[in-house]
């Protein structure tokens, strides 16, 4: 069966339903309030926003198929950084701004990137076929990149001298994102250019292409646009429902960031556990990670402009505590990778890393 005949009919739904939605609210000068006409529009929103999420995802991944490994999952890393700087930039500008959002958005998308999403993973493959394999040049890559974006956006600012941490100055801040761009452009070039076949799995099957028309390409490719337009469109109201959230349930400043790495990781996170459970860890892992250092490549410098331009302080320093979480997390991922293959032992203990994060979330 053709993936003509295949496309569900959510993948054009949702996103037609965002576009009016944002419409319908903007001509109703609609502004949302706890209360029960409220309830049902966050219900609504969250339902719209995550279909549409899912919805970009699965256009991207039709892409993708047609146009082959890595670049595929590149396709899909930046379309989900595109969502993700457009909610962390609503958030920012919302009546609660907080100024900790990307940090916490960032940290959070490293955790449960490189510990729940990487250990359901392994976990999943390892209780079907007992090993998997990765390509071990691959993962160093991304985990040699990844260890040297995450310092130096979210440990460095605690250190420096020319302003008190946690925070950088104007030009450090846009030094840093300058050379964070720059690492992750050369990582761009070595996974698609220059050394491919250290991210594509030998079992990897291209025969997949063909599955995918021009007609099913066209259409997808402009059902993606319309799906992160929605997104961006929708995300002002989205701040508004999660600030009222967390001040109902009490929960602290990073509950914000935990929420909107979800909601981005969340469509992303299924197509990887569906490659681990087809014996193919490798995509997995490409997906996993390269999530990570879109995320720290390309949206700490986006949020950085956005901060310059509307003169908002950036907090990037993470606390001493989660910093011991992040170490944690790059060597333990070091461990896992380094070696080539995995099992369900290596899965569980990233998972268990994860619960301490989450739990430490809400109890510091």
């Amino acid at each position: 069966m053709s993936i003509d005949e295949s496309m569900p009919k959510s993948a054009w739904i949702f996103p037609a339903l965002s576009v009016l939605l944002f419409a319908a609210v903007t001509a109703l000068h609609y502004t949302f309030a706890p209360s029960t006409a409220g309830l049902v529009f966050a219900a609504v929103l969250l339902v719209t926003l995550f279909g549409t999420v899912f919805a970009a995802v699965h256009h991207a991944d039709v892409i993708a198929i047609r146009i082959g490994e890595p670049f595929g999952t590149l396709l899909l890393t930046l379309a989900v950084t595109v969502i993700e700087v457009a909610l962390i930039e609503s958030l920012m500008l919302s009546e609660k701004a907080v100024t900790a959002l990307a940090r916490d958005t960032v940290f959070a998308v490293v955790m449960i990137v490189c510990n729940a999403l990487v250990g359901i993973c392994i976990l999943a493959g390892g209780l079907r076929y007992r090993e998997q394999d990765v390509r071990v040049s691959g993962s160093n890559l991304y985990l040699s990149v990844l260890t040297v974006l995450a310092t130096i956006t979210l440990i460095l600012p605690n250190y420096t001298l020319t302003t008190p941490g946690p925070v950088y100055s104007a030009s450090q801040l846009g030094f840093v994102s300058a050379i964070t761009i720059l690492l992750y452009g050369v990582f761009l070039y070595t996974q698609t250019v220059r050394h491919r076949d250290y991210f594509v799995s030998h079992s990897t099957d291209d025969l997949d292409h063909g599955l995918v028309s021009n007609r099913m390409l066209f259409i997808s490719t402009g059902l993606l646009l319309v799906s992160l337009l929605g997104v961006v469109l929708l995300a002002k109201k989205f701040s508004q429902v999660v600030d009222a959230g967390a001040a109902m349930i009490g929960a602290p400043p990073a509950f914000a960031g935990v929420v909107v790495a979800i909601l981005i990781l969340l469509p992303e996170s299924l197509a990887a556990v569906g490659a681990a459970r087809k014996d193919n860890l490798q995509k997995s892992i490409n997906l996993a990670l390269g999530s990570s250092l879109a995320t720290i490549g390309l949206t700490v410098p986006a949020v950085a402009v956005a901060a310059y331009a509307l003169d908002k302080q950036l907090v990037l320093g993470l606390s001493a505590q989660n910093m011991v979480l992040l170490l944690l997390t790059l060597i333990l991922s070091l461990l896992t990778l380094g070696g080539g293959r995995t099992n369900i032992l290596f899965g569980m203990v990233h998972l268990v890393v994860f619960a301490v994060f989450i739990f430490l979330v809400f109890v510091p």
